[in-house]
């Protein structure tokens, strides 16, 4: 590396490059494509571009990361910074400056091109049965004749009314009770947890309790907040997993604990102030937006923030209190992390997770900062590679309540498939890695403002057309200088692929074409790799052409090879050839073109029309948990019912691996993409 110049990494983008020594943190980002936000102009005035200098060496990246790699602190920081925020790696990003090495990970409110993440729940059916139920009673205030304790008077009038029985209470519900019970005038509201205890007292007569149902992704997480009582999703909040500045994969981060002394306690402690952070935007949701007025008479003019109510619109005024029940499921890695269980052994071989079955574990002993008596449910896992997330897919899903034989692919920075129906089912995984998120990709970028998102390719020019997000009108309905793209995302990549080969601008095997004579395709001067612009300079908002190369080529192959090998040798454990219907669940279920998906070969040969998109099913399952007490049961089932197999033992797999690599495959045929891709280009050998 040039000694004039040092490595930078922002984080949860994974933007990465060489930047000159001396220049700041925010002209380091714009360099890299990230956006910080910087309402000032980087006048030191708005304190919005805090970010945070990790500190230690991350071999994910071969990086040594320290504040003594930036210019040293100034007091114009203090007015933004605290001394805790300071000795916890907060700066200025218009203040520090570039001295060494850096990885650097930007807060979710210091984002400016937010990501999109697509986790909206789906309208599903859940029975409602919530673990947390809400009873109201009316007791008779203590005399000298009957003057018995409080809590036993509140338990006689719920076993009278409602038939509860021999409850118990938590000491932080027992400490309100005294004072609600007077407050209210002897008529209280009790939150009672699966029927066995007392988690909350409050005076009078409550309509409603709270719960959030949380998907924990290696990349994502998305909270589901809920009313209990009617089933409602309130709201849908989400943030970029904080741990990704370790690594964008779960063996990253397990390296990581490996090699850091205080590594799991870090990042154990970075997705509990996630999880709280969530937690607060989901409550400050239910307020009026705010916005700062003056206020004065001539003397000194101050400035608040006053609340500004939408006409019509009802606030639900909640506090943190308010959530009284939460569901978590994630995978084993994620599951493991956020209980500072000891990850080491899930990566090894015969990777068995410390626990399977299903735990309750008091909100207030993990550290989240909701209801102090409540309950935190974590789904359970079925073995090291395949978690708490995919039995939230089976118990949204049900296919061991189906006859139709189903092949559901949880896409994300690990692959997880499931295969069968009511008589029998199995599970694999798939190391796809993030190429297909755009970690590994030149131009990949996360879901963000300015990725291209939809892209096609005419087959006789080789012209591109794509969309990019934040922007409804395609590149061919605009003038170049209005697209404004960055890089690719997840959607884009999947779309690449298939396009590219389509068009015969590479070939089955993944190579480009040599013979085709497009303008877009080129040779980079720099290290004379292929490569194929999607996007001019003029067109981009970095300066410079958006390009597909070799390498990005065959990162896509590996993932997609990965996957589609996982479904073979799935398919051949079962005796089966061929399936009903192939379910396409995770963040690309949502987006994923099911045409190109089979075009590219994500997946063996089907018909085009059984190939349906779950959304989010994860979060779907964690929220039927929440909302459904009985499926917590059913998820402890299912997680022991299903057969984990392990597809690196199967003695064929790279052979499959290598065949499945190919564009749609190597020997296998797809009959239904006649007349959809053309002929020449299906039946090339």
């Amino acid at each position: 590396m040039e000694d004039n110049k040092a490595m930078v990494i922002f984080q949860p983008s994974g933007r990465r490059g060489q930047v000159p020594k001396g220049i700041t943190l925010i002209e380091a980002s714009r360099l890299l494509g990230v956006d910080i936000e910087a309402l000032c102009g980087e006048k030191k005035k708005c304190g919005k571009c805090r970010i945070r200098v990790e500190s230690g060496y991350f071999q994910k990246f071969g990086v040594e990361s320290s504040m003594a790699h930036t210019t040293p602190w100034l007091e114009e920081e203090a007015k933004f910074i605290n001394e805790e925020g300071r000795k916890a790696g907060y700066r200025l990003g218009c203040v520090a400056k570039v001295e060494g090495d850096l990885l650097i990970f930007v807060p979710e409110e210091s984002r400016a091109g937010k990501q999109v993440v697509s986790k909206a729940a789906r309208d599903i059916r859940i029975e409602h049965n919530p673990a947390v139920k809400i009873y109201y009673v009316e007791v008779e205030p203590p005399t000298f004749e009957e003057p018995t304790g409080d809590f036993e008077r509140i338990c006689r009038e719920l076993e009278k009314d409602y038939g509860l029985k021999n409850l118990t209470v938590d000491i932080f519900a027992l400490r309100q009770l005294p004072t609600a019970l007077r407050d209210g005038d002897w008529k209280v509201t009790v939150s009672v947890w699966q029927d066995k205890e007392v988690i909350r007292v409050r005076p009078g007569k409550a309509e409603a309790s709270y719960g959030v149902a949380i998907d924990v992704g290696t990349t994502t997480v998305a909270a589901y907040f809920c009313n209990l009582n009617t089933m409602q999703v309130i709201d849908t909040v989400s943030l970029m997993n904080p741990q990704c500045k370790y690594g964008e994969d779960v063996m990253a981060r397990i390296t990581f604990h490996m090699t850091s002394e205080d590594g799991l306690k870090r990042m154990s402690d970075d997705i509990i102030e996630g999880l709280n952070w969530l937690v607060d935007e989901a409550v400050k949701n239910t307020y009026p937006p705010k916005k700062k007025v003056k206020k004065g008479d001539g003397g000194e003019i101050a400035e608040e923030w006053v609340e500004v109510p939408e006409k019509g619109k009802t606030y639900l005024r909640l506090t943190r209190e308010d959530i009284e029940d939460l569901t978590i499921c994630g995978n084993t890695a994620m599951h493991h992390i956020l209980l500072q269980l000891n990850p080491e052994f899930v990566g090894l071989a015969p990777f068995p997770p410390v626990i399977h079955h299903s735990l309750d574990i008091k909100a207030r002993d993990l550290g989240i900062r909701i209801n102090p008596a409540s309950y935190v449910f974590v789904l359970p896992n079925e073995a090291g590679f395949v978690g708490a997330d995919n039995v939230g897919v089976l118990i949204a899903e049900e296919p061991y309540n189906s006859d139709e034989i189903q092949l559901i692919i949880d896409i994300g920075t690990n692959g997880e498939l499931v295969f069968g129906n009511k008589k029998k089912m199995i599970s694999s995984s798939c190391a796809t890695g993030p190429a297909l998120e755009g970690a590994q990709i030149q131009f990949g970028m996360r879901a963000a403002p300015g990725a291209i998102e939809r892209i096609k390719i005419d087959p006789d020019t080789h012209e591109v057309d794509y969309k990019v997000i934040g922007r409804d009108a395609w590149r061919s309905y605009s003038e170049a200088k209005e697209m404004q793209a960055k890089g690719i995302c997840g959607s884009g990549i999947l779309d690449v692929l298939a396009e590219l080969y389509r068009a015969g601008v590479i070939i089955k095997s993944g190579v480009f074409n040599k013979e085709q004579k497009s303008k877009r395709y080129r040779r980079n001067t720099e290290n004379k790799q292929p490569e194929f612009v999607l996007a001019w300079a003029e067109e981009t908002s970095i300066g410079k052409d958006i390009v597909i190369t070799q390498r990005d080529v065959r990162q896509i192959q590996l993932a997609k090879g990965a996957l589609h090998a996982g479904c073979k040798l799935m398919m051949r454990r079962m005796g089966m050839d061929k399936m009903d219907k192939i379910k396409i669940a995770g963040a690309f279920g949502t987006h994923v073109d099911r045409t190109k998906a089979l075009i590219m070969g994500l997946f063996p040969d089907c018909e085009i029309d059984k190939i349906l998109s779950v959304g989010n099913a994860a979060g779907d399952g964690c929220r039927t948990a929440l909302l459904n007490r009985k499926k917590r049961d059913e998820a402890n089932w299912v997680s022991r019912n299903v057969e984990y197999i392990e597809l690196t033992v199967e003695t064929d797999f790279q052979q499959h691996f290598m065949e499945c690599m190919q564009i749609p495959h190597m020997k296998d045929p797809f009959p239904h993409l006649e007349g959809v891709v053309p002929p020449e280009v299906l039946n090339q050998k």
